[in-house]
């Protein structure tokens, strides 16, 4: 005999559902409109009560006229490198950083941690002008590394791993030190897989965050040999050729398929981490 659902049952899932379609098109639907609009004939309207989501005449004409009128692939090249530097800076000195803070016996680890609290108050428009003095008087101003250092270590990324390791009973480790197992491997072989998805997190979190700078380049960097993709696109609206609303979105939907292909590889790690770190 099959199990009645109950009215009240029913109105709150489809309730649930409602929300649920409600941001999916909140979320989705811009960038559908976005993708929509980019392969649009020449003729056809992309504003106003004529235009329509569908294109009638599809064409991707204004992806090649990106590649046409800015250098993308270069701008991509200098994109990735710099996502290379801040992934892995990222990963490496958080985790040590995360780990040294979860470590109880350390004295300085309270202070330490309250220092990494307050520095995130402050907003990067606040220190940006002394930054980029202290970025110039070392002479790193129009480099990778003059973008990439003030970046290199994020203090949420510290919270996130020390949480993680923090996270990890102490009777494993108290077994593994029974067994001869040193300080390193203690961490390598226990902290470091305990905390794989909260690293999935850092990963994903520091290369969008890199991917997608602008600001900060912008202020830096002053050769176009060492523009990012968010730099290079700004061209495209400033162009000699004239300002086109299907190249800019073109360009757009270009700069966010590297994003979208590493969280699809990546998203089973990434719910894990986000998940573990909401029951923790």
């Amino acid at each position: 005999m099959k199990k009645r659902i109950s009215p009240r049952r029913v109105r709150g899932l489809a309730i649930r559902y409602l929300l649920l379609l409600i941001m999916l098109f909140i979320t989705v639907g811009p960038l559908v409109w976005q993708f929509t609009s980019s392969i649009k004939g020449p003729e056809e309207p992309l504003f106003g009560s004529e235009a329509t989501l569908l294109p009638q005449q599809p064409t991707f004409r204004a992806y090649s006229t990106v590649f046409d009128q800015v250098p993308m692939a270069l701008y991509i090249r200098n994109s990735l490198i710099m996502c290379l530097l801040t992934v892995a800076s990222q990963v490496v000195f958080p985790t040590l950083a995360g780990f040294m803070l979860s470590r109880k016996e350390w004295r300085g680890r309270k202070s330490y941690y309250a220092l990494l609290i307050v520095s995130m108050m402050f907003p990067f428009e606040s220190i940006m002008v002394s930054l980029y003095m202290q970025i110039q008087s070392m002479g790193l101003s129009n480099s990778f590394i003059g973008v990439w250092l003030p970046g290199a270590i994020g203090a949420v990324n510290v919270l996130l791993m020390r949480a993680a390791f923090a996270a990890v009973p102490d009777a494993i480790e108290e077994a593994a030190m029974l067994d001869g197992a040193g300080e390193f491997r203690r961490f390598w072989t226990i902290y470091l897989p305990a905390a794989r998805g909260t690293l999935v997190v850092v990963i994903i979190n520091s290369f969008i965050a890199a991917w997608d700078d602008f600001l900060w380049p912008f202020i830096v960097l002053r050769s176009e040999d060492l523009y990012t993709l968010s730099l290079g696109l700004s061209r495209l609206a400033s162009s000699s050729f004239g300002f086109d609303p299907r190249v800019v979105m073109a360009g757009s939907i270009i700069a966010i398929v590297p994003v979208l292909a590493l969280f699809i590889v990546l998203q089973r790690y990434f719910f894990k981490g986000v998940e573990a770190g909401a029951v923790k």
